[in-house]
């Protein structure tokens, strides 16, 4: 008998306490590869309208419910005794008459009956009452087929067509996601998406895959609910399967705004790649060593402990993949110049060629975005470069004199036998570009926007000539650490395989509306292709983000550490609580708050039990992170935008790309809440928190 596992399961989990949890596992184990066992005990949940539902004993109070069918044993919740059985009679498994696919629903009078003592102002108000004049129904030009094609229950028809933009949400929580889902598309659009075409099976229907999942084995099992908070590692939306199943003919790119699974689909695309390709040799990098180590993690629980799977990918960052495969090539291990050093070789190669007239400022933007970056290696070749986007023009006497200083930083470097990372990349470039061997299959690129000429260049040269062996996703919005540059021009092109992901998954409504206001509503890369991030839904309310200016530190401390007290109130464990500063100079406001708080902190991950504690760091680490609870405090004038950022700058190209990249780093530390949100700096503020 097939196991299916429901979403609505891996997401009842957690809520039990740890020992529940564990005795919960046991018995799923169980009913999975003994369903006849004598031992275990099955009782008909009698007051459901669904016949198929039946509870199974897990210990004194704790009950599993399965729909249990002659072809099937499904898991489709866990809970203490009431509130299991609660749970059954409210719901239905049952084929949605339109679209075929699988889904749980909930009973409407039943949710009425629920409901109307416990909250009536709220719960009538979305189901009986007339909508206020003011507010006119927001589906009323939808007709019933139109409603049931994308998924809306029968018995749901009537109360969707009274929803207006109050009463909306509150009803959105009892429909199937994909129902919310396109109505929330409608509503921020006005148009309504085009449902998934129906399947002869209902199981393999992508709306059922978003919800159910059959188990091929133990393994698989033991893997979901090991991490039953990491649902994507069993549940995708269908536009993320499509992506991840889809066979393309040349570079893709998966773009989206914060929390709509571009790392979802990256870890999908991996195991895919695995599972299709025994030969297959992956690849799966990002921008820094923590979140290469973040991905690592997730991909083991996606992979279920399956050896031959992770034995087969390389998971690195760009420079330690770079350093590694430049040890195997040479033999030597590379060392690199860090950029103090670099700045000290600017400041002396200028002096010794008695070059004036150009600030060290510009001298070290100079060679670190057109000479190391591009890897100019002549005066001629510098003297054609284009230098797209800088805006102190340079004529052809200014090049050749500089060309001097920018000549003795090079034979600098060559001395002291150092590789700058941008050297290094273009070294390794030289090496694998002429050979038919490569070291990986597939390349698949976590937080692509961060990548660089030089990284770019890199992967492209030890990826072999395939059409789906590059794979990148990332976000320009959250753009933190480069300078744009075309990828067309270095031979990759995205065009017709660029996709745009528009749910989110990860951040309420109120968070992201709040972090979208941040960026532009469309934002173009230099190549001209164009991420529009209006349409984006998030599909689930919360509370309105704080946004404070205290008058000093200390009024700052006293409101976040409130701000943290109320989030540990409501059961927030301090695991999923994150506080994010500009940089290492603020990080002591951070720790202030946290132990006014009485919450326990931690700034770097050195054991398990560290895990345990909240966050409190940079807001650069804060990439690939999630919390139920963020405080992004200290966000000062001459913080935000930083002021030695804005010092450091060339010339007024530069100067836009230091605001927009400083805006970009809030917006991605603002975008790791999920629930709950603060934001403060001390008065006046930043330029960027002042209008929110």
């Amino acid at each position: 008998m097939p196991t299916i596992l429901a979403d609505s399961f891996t997401a009842s989990l957690p809520k039990l306490a740890n020992d529940e949890q564990k005795q919960a596992q046991l018995a799923a184990f169980t009913l999975m590869t003994e369903p006849d066992r004598p031992g275990l005990q099955f009782h008909r949940i009698d007051k459901s309208k669904d016949p198929n539902f039946w509870s199974v004993r897990v210990s004194r109070d704790i009950r599993i419910i399965v729909h249990k069918t002659g072809g099937s044993l499904m898991l489709a919740y866990v809970d203490h005794h009431d509130a299991a059985y609660a749970w059954a009679e409210r719901r239905r498994i049952e084929a949605h008459p339109t679209t075929g696919a699988i889904q749980i629903v909930e009973v409407r009078e039943r949710v009425e009956e629920i409901a109307r003592p416990a909250a009536p102002l709220q719960i009538e108000l979305a189901f009986d009452a007339p909508a206020p004049a003011t507010l006119p129904p927001i589906f009323a030009s939808l007709d019933a087929a139109q409603l049931l094609s994308v998924g809306v229950p029968e018995d749901w028809l009537a109360d969707v067509g009274k929803a207006t933009e109050e009463t909306f949400f509150a009803l959105a929580a009892h429909l199937p996601q994909e129902a919310a889902e396109a109505l929330l598309e409608y509503a921020a659009t006005g148009i309504l998406p085009v449902p998934a075409p129906a399947t002869a099976d209902p199981l393999v229907h992508p709306d059922t895959m978003r919800r159910f999942r059959i188990l091929d084995g133990i393994e698989e099992l033991q893997a979901a609910l090991d991490a039953p908070f990491e649902k994507w590692a069993v549940f995708l939306h269908p536009l993320q399967r499509q992506v991840v199943d889809r066979d393309y003919s040349g570079p893709v790119r998966v773009a989206g705004s914060a929390g709509t699974g571009k790392t979802v689909v990256a870890l999908h695309r991996v195991m895919r790649i695995l599972h299709s390709d025994p030969d297959a040799r992956v690849l799966l990098t990002t921008f820094s060593d923590p979140l290469a180590d973040a991905l690592q993690r997730k991909l083991a629980i996606l992979a279920g402990g399956r050896r031959e799977l992770m034995d087969r990918v390389t998971v690195a960052s760009f420079r330690r993949i770079g350093e590694e495969l430049y040890a195997l090539t040479t033999g030597r291990k590379a060392h690199l110049a860090d950029r103090d050093g670099i700045r000290k070789l600017v400041e002396q190669a200028a002096s010794e060629s008695r070059v004036t007239g150009f600030s060290p400022r510009f001298l070290l933007s100079e060679w670190e975005n057109i000479i190391d970056a591009w890897h100019i290696g002549s005066a001629d070749a510098y003297a054609d470069v284009p230098r797209m986007g800088r805006k102190n023009r340079l004529g052809a006497k200014q090049r050749e004199t500089l060309w001097q200083v920018f000549a003795r930083i090079r034979e600098a470097l060559r001395q002291r036998a150092l590789f700058t990372p941008a050297a290094l990349f273009q070294h390794l470039t030289a090496t694998y570009a002429a050979r038919d061997e490569k070291p990986f299959s597939h390349i698949v690129v976590d937080e692509a926007q961060d990548l660089g000429v030089s990284e770019l260049r890199f992967l492209a040269a030890i990826a072999p000539d395939m059409p789906d062996a590059l794979f990148f996703a990332g976000d320009i919005g959250q753009r933190i650490f480069q300078q744009p540059f075309s990828w067309l021009g270095l031979g990759i092109d995205v065009r017709g395989r660029s996709v745009t992901l528009k749910v989110n998954y990860r951040t309420s409504q109120q968070i992201r509306q709040m972090a979208d206001s941040l960026l532009p509503r469309t934002v173009r890369d230099v190549d001209g292709l164009e991420e529009d991030r209006r349409g984006t839904v998030s599909v689930f309310e919360g509370i309105e983000p704080e946004v404070m200016i205290a008058e000093d530190e200390a009024a700052e401390r006293d409101a976040a550490a409130a701000f943290i007290r109320r989030a540990l109130d409501v059961h927030i464990a301090p695991r999923e609580i994150a506080i994010f500063v500009r940089s290492a100079e603020q990080l002591p406001r951070a720790r202030s708050i946290a132990e006014a708080a009485g919450l326990p902190f931690r700034t770097a991950t050195t054991s398990r039990q560290d895990e345990e504690k909240a966050l409190v760091g940079i807001m650069h680490l804060a990439k690939g992170l999630e919390f139920r609870a963020v405080a992004v405090v200290a966000c000062d004038e001459n913080v935000l935008p930083l002021a030695a950022r804005v010092a450091d700058v060339a010339d007024a190209f530069e100067l836009d790309e230091v605001i927009a990249t400083e805006r970009q780093l809030l917006y991605v530390a603002a975008t790791r809440a999920r629930d709950r949100l603060l934001v403060s700096g001390i008065s006046p503020g930043s330029e960027f928190i002042e209008p929110l």
